[in-house]
């Protein structure tokens, strides 16, 4: 898959070897930054392969010294950070449609894309409207969406949809270039949109802000409702 994914010039990165919650209490900074490594041991060789890093959950540490050594760590290892600026719940869609289609194979998928192109819509004009808001200029965005079956049944969909509404489409190299990808913003517990971070920053916006930032549990009763 990885090789597949170099080969059409796709930018491979690391985002850790097994996923761990580095919120966990049990998860010590030692043992995120070796499964780091490990990480990096897999995709290293490949030609597409660049030093971003994206926190598994978009969790960041839940102490200050958790989230310290790990920047410090990131910063030694020469890693740049890949953050989200739209954060989104595809993977929680994407686990409705299979579960659907576990117990009804032949049911239609059509609602669960015109759920997912709505839902992804309206979470890109929150984060680009609270981007404007807290940097007072746009920003080239990246998009949190997973390989899943949903994506590979409506990612075109989803990216039609997008060039529909006026969006312009760039590469990673691209996005990675504007400077919101070097910030850092100090709070606890660390991590989300790195939009939503920069706005709790601000204590401006606490309004605006829930947590998680995004979660299966702002999308259960919607879709429940629509028998999804």
């Amino acid at each position: 898959m990885l090789q597949t994914w170099n080969d059409a010039g796709h930018t491979l990165a690391n985002h850790t070897y097994s996923y761990p919650y580095y919120h966990s209490d049990k998860m010590s900074f030692a043992k995120f930054a070796e499964d780091t490594q490990n990480g990096e041991t897999l995709i290293k060789d490949f030609p597409q392969f660049k030093k971003l890093f994206r926190y598994p959950y978009l969790k960041e540490g839940n102490t200050l010294e958790k989230g310290d050594l790990m920047r410090a760590f990131l910063q030694e290892t020469d890693y740049r950070m890949g953050y989200v600026t739209i954060d989104a719940s595809d993977w929680y869609i994407d686990q409705r449609l299979i579960e659907r289609l576990q117990k009804e194979p032949n049911a239609s998928i059509t609602p669960y894309r015109d759920f997912y192109l709505k839902h992804i819509e309206e979470r890109a004009i929150f984060y680009d409207k609270l981007a404007h808001q807290v940097l007072k200029r746009p920003v080239r965005h990246t998009l949190l969406v997973h390989h899943s079956l949903l994506n590979a049944l409506f990612l075109t969909d989803l990216l039609q949809m997008f060039k529909t509404k006026g969006w312009q489409l760039i590469n990673a190299n691209e996005a990675f270039k504007d400077a919101v990808f070097s910030a850092t913003a100090k709070i606890l517990p660390a991590g989300e949109s790195i939009i939503w971070a920069l706005a709790k920053e601000t204590k401006k916006f606490d309004k605006l802000l829930r947590y998680p930032g995004e979660d299966s549990e702002y999308e259960k009763a919607a879709m429940d409702k629509l028998g999804l």
